[in-house]
């Protein structure tokens, strides 16, 4: 028989400023995460677009299939508004989500920390890692949780190659091979096509399977990388380390061209490989025999939001990816750049 007295948890009030193709899939997660239970609401939403704050989803995207016209929120419940600084004042609002252009996220996740807020900022969190240092230090300072969004540490398949590697279950690790490609986004009003501001491939995309080497394998001792911003390989070096570890990624590909992300990783006594593409997207090879590894369901979004709500509801004002990991993987990108740039 349960406590009458016991108190149930508290609903966390969500917002969400900019919804374009993140912000739909940021607030699709919330609400899949509060139809399982998690208590959490969305309060409130902003962008510059009236079209925007209809409830409706905005047309685009690579890994979900598009959804354009659906239902996202329900306006009369919802309060919207195109000034962010509306849904930072909001009581109601404990979590928001950034969810727009890369050259805004530190300003305006500085201004939802000062507001009290805790945050989840979309990746890149920013082209230059003393920008992100400086937001670290206002969220150290306001005592809230900064939180990137770097989506593939919470991607079932990807979570279990972590946990692999962490429990050497198949030995060490002695190679890995990363790969993510597809066309250049078409949404986002021009902002993929201004390497200025989104950083190309190399910045937007290439991003994750450098978060994942470095939370894998540490710094690496020397990058080498060959291409260009919107399509390049890279093989990361370490003297304490596998000896072969690349990641290729690119989105000069044709338009239409379906995305995809890989990897292959070798143990000393199984190889796994995972190949979004798949019905069963991830396999080990061990003992001569090739199983299939169930990865359960959801994306990495779905884990990432959860993880962000349970940090606020425990009162952790540190995630298990924080602002720290997003300044290292930046410092790593411009050396990449700078191997692209050495003639």
């Amino acid at each position: 028989m349960s406590d009458p007295a016991a108190k149930s948890p508290r609903t966390i009030g969500v917002g969400v400023v900019g919804l374009g193709l993140m912000g739909r899939v940021h607030i699709e997660a919330y609400a899949a995460a509060a139809r399982e239970g998690l208590p959490c609401r969305l309060v409130a939403v902003s962008d510059r677009r009236h079209e925007r704050l209809t409830g409706r989803a905005a047309p685009g995207g690579n890994v979900q299939a598009d959804a354009a016209g659906k239902v996202l929120f329900d306006p009369a419940r919802v309060a919207v508004t195109a000034d962010p600084r509306e849904v930072f004042a909001n009581d109601e609002v404990e979590l928001v989500s950034i969810c727009t252009p890369t050259d805004s996220h530190v300003e305006l996740a500085i201004a939802a920390l000062r507001s009290g807020k805790h945050v989840l900022v979309e990746k890149p969190v920013s082209l230059d890692p003393d920008e992100i240092d400086r937001l670290a230090a206002v969220a150290i300072e306001t005592r809230r949780m900064c939180m990137p969004a770097m989506c593939m540490r919470f991607w079932p398949g990807w979570s279990w190659l972590a946990d692999a590697v962490r429990d050497a279950r198949y030995g060490r690790v002695t190679s890995a091979a990363f790969q993510r490609l597809g066309s250049r986004p078409t949404w986002g009003e021009g902002f993929y096509s201004d390497s200025s501001r989104s950083g190309g491939a190399l910045f937007d995309l290439h991003v994750h399977d450098v978060d994942i080497v470095r939370s894998l394998f540490g710094d690496p001792d020397a990058v080498h990388s060959s291409g260009t911003r919107d399509h390049l390989t890279t093989l990361f070096r370490y003297s304490h380390g596998p000896a072969h570890v690349t990641a290729e990624g690119g989105w000069d590909h044709a338009p239409g061209f379906a995305f995809r992300m890989r990897y292959v990783v070798n143990f000393e006594r199984a190889t796994a490989e995972f190949d979004s593409r798949r019905d069963s997207p991830l396999e080990i090879t061990v003992g001569g025999a090739v199983e299939a590894v169930d990865t359960g369901a959801g994306t990495g979004y779905d884990g990432e939001i959860r993880h962000a709500l349970k940090c606020v509801a425990e009162g952790r004002t540190r995630a298990a990816v924080d602002l720290t990991d997003s300044a290292g993987v930046t410092r790593i990108l411009l050396a990449e750049l700078a191997s692209l740039n050495r003639k």
